[in-house]
């Protein structure tokens, strides 16, 4: 009898064999889909059963069905599907790249051209390298030329030399830090070149001019501060975020033909970061800044700000006030002015006001100068003896609400009444002098709401009325108010950079062996007690006198073993440490500190265009007069659409009019004053003049 022609498949050494009785039918390496794939489909349409050839590939009938209809629709090219990710770039698109390339095309051009991120055309150069441009061959009547080939052929010939390329040449604009001449340019941007009378009046240049990061290769370094400040101003979270600018709109905002890459951003910030001091450059900002511009009260605000880490790295933990739990991250203590703008700030692990405090009010000193009158206005979180004597030493008062609960008012409520925004305000209050325990007198505001108190106020300063100075800390919103707005629009919590150094934890931690002890003496504390409670119970008891001058040597006989068991433990916990170093409870116990050079100079960036859009907010209010939302629409304007004319000895910007009626107004009123003081670019001589278009 013949044998039975039943499909198998063999597999061994790498190989695969489908049989069908003593007939090979395919062979193929394991490893190769595509061939397995064809076997399956040729089998089915030779007659073989659906279910039967994907019983012996173990295979479901759905897949085989699957695999059968894509060889229907796209022949043996849909039976093998493409794995990862696709390509970003075809093989044409690939070859004009590496061609335009060739002819001098940055790679910022060839990107915008073919649609794609600038780092597909740097991973395709550097892969495959430009295509080689052959040389023009001469015509076959003329002579070749004696010259040496110094360049593109820009004659009158029309003929093989424009063959060699596939776009033209001079459609790509100037490379490197060329800073425009003459000539009108079209800017999307351009309502972002009215920060620029602000960045005139603080001394942008002559600040940015004292960093160093060694010799640049493209761009200036002004060039790039200005760039990373603008892009801030703009809405850009991280310096990633200056991709989706538009190089070639936003060079003529800042005077530049085009604006730095990604890339230059990146490596000359860090670079310039290294050599930099930015509490330094921050303060010289503030300086400038309080001198053109004062605030007119001597009142600042300062409040810590938790940035919560999401890495995995092993940082310090802190107080997340929002979540209302201990979690990774950093924490940046920032002192406003009575307007609301960033004076100075400090950077570091998590610890609390208590701490950073000092600090930054020596910073605020080497600002306003040591003998000018500041009143520091913060919340509970300073509220601290250690903080008040900091303040008291720098010549500074301060202004704080007392920790609960309230003390007892000896004084008689009396009216105190100011005036805040041309508004007469009255308040009730019980004004008094007290003692604070660890720094002296002090005076206490206890304020009164339908004859009950409900809360109090401490503060060093004697002279001003307890209305004024309550509302001053009633004003602490507005460093809340610039946390929020700057976290969300100029990103002050976003990383600067990943890098950190991991080192020993060498902090201290609580001591175990301190907490074990402190239970061993809470224990015989409550042992002691019970047995000394135990004595009167007996005594007290219903028991005959026998049977209590019985119990009575025990119940001694306990008490005098508890409180030696008490006195034992006390002396277990004397030289037991309550803190001890986190490498003694744990030799691998890490910690990683972040490298805060770089997130400096970024944090002194995005205060400052923080302030700008503040400056230009409050001069385009004065106009507006629309309190709830002339932030936002100062905003919106910085993107507002137009047009920038350089000439020889001035530079014209013009904005595209809104389409609101009153904030066109606005604007225009807004740039005539802004014209009575023209300002410059940083790195320009040239006066800017601001014009609307008419309606």
């Amino acid at each position: 009898m013949p044998e039975p022609a039943v499909l198998r498949l063999h597999t061994g050494d790498g190989q695969v064999l489908v049989t069908c009785g003593r007939s090979v039918l395919y062979r193929y390496d394991a490893a190769d889909t595509g061939m397995r794939n064809l076997a399956i489909v040729a089998l089915t349409d030779a007659g073989r059963r659906v279910d039967e050839v994907a019983s012996v590939f173990g295979l479901t009938a759905t897949y085989v069905s699957i695999l059968r209809g894509r060889a229907k629709t796209a022949g043996s090219a849909g039976l093998v599907r493409r794995r990862g990710r696709p390509r970003m770039l075809s093989d044409r698109q690939a070859a004009q790249a590496r061609g335009w390339a060739a002819v001098g095309w940055t790679q910022q051009a060839i990107a915008d051209r073919l649609g794609v991120a600038q780092s597909a055309i740097s991973e395709l150069l550097a892969r495959l390298g430009p295509a080689p441009v052959q040389e023009v061959l001469p015509e076959p009547d003329t002579e070749p030329d004696t010259e040496p080939d110094t360049g593109p052929d820009t004659g009158p010939d029309t003929g093989p030399a424009q063959e060699t390329t596939t776009e033209p040449v001079d459609t790509e604009p100037v490379a490197g830090s060329a800073r425009i001449g003459a000539g009108t340019f079209a800017c999307r941007y351009a309502g972002a070149v009215l920060l620029h009378a602000y960045l005139d009046r603080v001394g942008a240049q002559a600040v940015f001019g004292t960093l160093t990061g060694g010799p640049a290769r493209r761009f200036d370094d002004l060039a790039v501060l200005s760039t990373a400040t603008l892009g801030f101003a703009l809405g850009i979270d991280t310096i990633e975020g200056a991709k989706h600018l538009r190089r070639a709109e936003a060079g003529p905002a800042l005077g530049l033909t085009a604006v730095p890459e990604l890339k230059t951003l990146r490596t000359r910030l860090s670079a310039l970061a290294d050599g930099a001091d930015p509490l330094q450059l921050q303060r010289a900002f503030a300086a400038r800044m309080l001198a053109a511009d004062p605030a007119g009260d001597p009142v600042y605000f300062v409040d810590d700000h938790f940035v919560p880490y999401a890495g995995a790295r092993p940082v310090a933990k802190g107080w997340n006030s929002k979540r209302r739990h201990a979690q990774p991250g950093r924490d940046d203590t920032l002192v406003v002015d009575a307007r609301g703008r960033a004076v100075v700030f400090g950077t570091g692990e998590p610890t609390g006001l208590a701490s950073t405090l000092p600090g930054v009010l020596t910073q605020l000193r080497a600002v306003i100068g040591p003998d000018a009158p500041v009143l520091l206005g913060f919340d509970r979180g300073g509220a601290y003896p250690a903080v008040f004597t900091a303040c008291r030493d720098a010549g500074a008062h301060w202004v704080t609400y007392r920790r609960a609960p309230l003390a007892q008012t000896t004084a008689t409520p009396r009216r105190s009444w100011t005036v805040r925004d041309g508004k007469r305000v009255a308040v009730v209050l019980a004004d008094e002098a007290v003692q604070l325990k660890g720094y002296g007198p002090a005076r206490q505001l206890t304020l009164y709401e339908h004859d009950q108190p409900v809360l109090q106020v401490l503060t060093s300063d004697t002279r001003a009325t307890g209305a004024s100075l309550l509302c001053w800390l009633r004003s602490r919103w507005r460093i809340e108010n610039m946390f929020k707005y700057a976290s969300e629009h100029n990103g002050i919590d976003a990383l600067a950079s990943y890098s950190m150094d991991i080192g020993p934890d060498t902090r201290k931690v609580t001591n175990p062996a301190r907490v074990a002890a402190r239970t061993q003496v809470k224990a015989a504390e409550a042992e002691l007690t019970t047995a000394e409670r135990a004595l009167p119970q007996l005594l007290n008891s219903d028991a005959t006198p026998a049977q209590k001058n019985t119990a009575l040597p025990a119940a001694h006989t306990r008490i005098e073993a508890t409180a030696r068991a008490l006195e034992a433990a006390k002396s277990a916990l004397r030289p037991v440490p309550a803190k001890i170093l986190a490498t003694d409870l744990n030799p691998d116990a890490t910690r990683a500190r972040p490298r805060l050079a770089r997130r400096g100079l970024h944090m002194v960036l995005r205060l400052l265009a923080f302030n700008a859009e503040a400056w230009l907010a409050e001069h385009l209010n004065a106009y507006l007069a629309d309190p709830n939302q002339y932030r936002t629409i100062t905003r919106h304007l910085l993107h507002q659409g137009g047009q920038v004319t350089y000439t020889t000895t001035a530079i014209t910007v013009t904005l595209d009019r809104p389409d609101t009626p009153r904030i066109a107004r606005a604007l225009h009123l807004l740039t005539d004053e802004l014209n009575h003081t023209p300002a410059h670019l940083s790195g320009d001589n040239r006066p800017i003049t601001y014009h609307v278009t008419p309606a």
